[in-house]
């Protein structure tokens, strides 16, 4: 896995960290009450214990991972940091809360000291340790020149030069650059001070087995989306870490948390799991989501079949083909939200491939293409808050869906896709994905694909469940839907 060590080491950091809470305020709780304090008696008294002990200390490093504390530019800054372990905390008082009511853990429900004190001592525990300690420690280590990433840096126009140039004069990371790549320019010519052009893209097998490279930051000026996914491809294929930043990606920093180089937004783009470890991991967490969604849902699923019927003519559920994995066609269902059931309406195809080919040039904000005067009351209902994309369910215990994932296209939609944008075939099409709790209507048509492959490329355990829990505030505040 690509995970740089800095961040290993904080996230064991953390888990010591609400362990530690977690202990001292059961000797506290248990002295405020003139009880003896047996740790081994604790745990047999209170068998929901060691379960509470086992599970929330890894729902703690989730919600620090969400918060963006295992990023290095909020790490090496004392009140960005303080105010993520503020809002990190929050969420935790929040998920102890439910889960000790979900395994009925008494002792923890009805001691306010112990939560007061689990929160406080992670609190002031993570000040010390992770913001006053680990940081420093850090720095020094980095002036030092112990802690040190070599940076290969793609691109030496205007981007590439500005990122060199803050890397010499304001470095206090540990990140040191290695060199230039740059297709356009001479080998061994100088770019900044005593940095030259190491080769081009096509050299970089040869670069990397001359030179340690731990990391590629690609900063290429006036690029296309295909040349620039072309370069991410060949970097990835040499195992090699990669972030980027670009005008034509400014759409992810925007909407997700991305680490930052002194100032500048970089965006990952590199597998961090193994892709078929991955597999496995989403395939057997869709197959118990879905079956528990299906489960749980059926009385809604009755009662909103039951509505629209009686609401208006027509089948239930509204089926149509949509593009899979690989290009791969399949029946993609919803609840029915129109009154007329029509499969082959040109207007709406023609419209839409407009659409596509327009946002290419101009940007316009991402719409679907709806005849309002055709949805039911019902259906505006449901379409707003994303109710009649449930029956997708059926298609992700199928297999042929995942619970998160890429938007699954329409037929005429793939066949109108630029070169590029078939990337986010790459992967089994989702109920949910980044850019549907980014605000759906209100990014732009390229800036969805953008999204989808920047989840391709990203794709980890702790990433879909981030999205999973954006989508509940999305479907029930409406936000984006039409």
């Amino acid at each position: 896995m690509k995970i740089p060590k800095y961040k290993i080491i904080l996230a064991i950091t953390d888990y010591f960290i609400i362990m530690s809470a977690f202990i001292l305020s059961a000797f506290f709780a248990h002295v405020k009450m003139d009880q003896e304090f047996n740790w081994y008696n604790f745990i047999l008294a209170y068998p929901q214990t060691f379960l509470l002990f086992l599970i929330f200390p890894f729902i703690y490093n989730f919600i620090q991972q969400s918060n963006g504390l295992y990023k290095l530019n909020n790490f090496l800054t004392i009140v960005q940091q303080s105010a993520a372990l503020v809002k990190s905390l929050f969420y935790s008082f929040i998920a102890l809360i439910i889960i000790s009511f979900l395994i009925k853990f008494r002792f923890l429900l009805d001691s306010r000291l112990f939560v007061i004190s689990v929160l406080s001592f992670t609190f002031l525990f993570s000040l010390i340790i992770r913001v006053l300690v680990l940081r420093k420690f850090y720095l020094l280590f980095a002036e030092k020149k112990i802690l040190k990433r070599n940076i290969l840096i793609i691109g030496a126009g205007k981007s590439g030069k500005l990122i060199a140039t803050k890397f010499l004069f304001e470095n206090n990371a540990g990140l040191n650059i290695s060199g230039f790549v740059d297709d356009n320019i001479a080998i061994g010519e100088k770019v900044i001070k005593n940095l030259q052009i190491l080769g081009g893209v096509n050299d970089l097998t040869t670069i990397v087995s001359h030179i340690k490279v731990d990391e590629v930051l690609i900063a290429i000026d006036n690029t296309s989306y295909d040349r620039l996914l072309e370069i991410v491809d060949v970097c990835n294929k040499l195992g090699l870490m990669v972030r980027l930043t670009s005008e034509l990606f400014k759409i992810i920093p925007q909407k997700l948390i991305t680490d930052a180089y002194y100032g500048i937004p970089l965006i990952e783009s590199s597998p961090v799991i193994d892709p078929k470890v991955n597999y496995f991991y989403k395939r057997g967490i869709d197959i118990i989501g879905s079956l528990f969604g299906l489960i749980l849902l059926s009385p809604l699923f009755l009662i909103i079949a039951i509505i629209i019927k009686i609401n208006s003519k027509g089948p239930v559920l509204f089926k149509q083909t949509r593009i899979g994995k690989y290009g791969k066609p399949f029946m993609f269902y919803k609840f029915r939200s129109m009154t007329i059931v029509d499969n082959d309406d040109k207007e709406r195809e023609k419209k839409m491939i407009e659409f596509m080919k327009e946002n290419n040039s101009n940007g316009r904000k991402f719409s679907k293409v709806i005849n309002q005067g055709r949805v039911t009351k019902i259906g505006k209902l449901i379409r707003k808050s994303s109710i009649d994309e449930l029956p997708q369910l059926f298609s992700v215990l199928k297999g042929e869906m995942s619970l998160v994932g890429p938007r699954p296209c329409l037929p005429y939609e793939f066949d109108n896709y630029d070169e590029w944008q078939k990337r986010r075939l790459s992967a089994v099409p989702g109920c949910t994905g980044v850019w549907q709790v980014s605000g759906r209507s209100e990014v732009t048509f390229n800036d969805s694909v953008v999204l989808d492959i920047y989840y391709i490329n990203n794709m980890t355990p702790w990433l879909d469940l981030q999205i999973i829990l954006k989508t509940l505030p999305v479907m029930f505040f409406a936000k984006g839907g039409k």
